[in-house]
């Protein structure tokens, strides 16, 4: 997960290492969310045995509001079931 210029997050997954992606994001070179916000910093990441499990892990994430990738980020789980609950919202 990439925190932009502006402070919105993009969600993403990648084959390549998270040092080149980032390169990529930052040097402009993909046109998209990311290139009208740049610089962005990594603030999460996961690795994953195959592309299909990174693939779902990140359109959950993807679908999920503000606060609860914050707490992602954080590492704060237990905010994640509770922001994942009707009560949390």
């Amino acid at each position: 997960m990439l925190r932009c210029a502006d402070g919105r997050y993009y969600v993403g997954s990648t084959r390549k290492s998270l040092e080149a992606r980032l390169a990529e994001h930052n040097s402009g070179v993909l046109k998209g969310f990311t290139s009208q916000r740049l610089p962005v910093v990594l603030v999460w990441s996961q690795a994953f045995a195959d592309i299909t499990a990174a693939i779902a892990a990140e359109r959950q994430v993807k679908g999920w509001r503000r606060a609860k990738k914050e707490a992602l980020i954080a590492g704060d789980y237990a905010a994640i079931q509770r922001l994942a609950s009707r009560k949390g919202r």
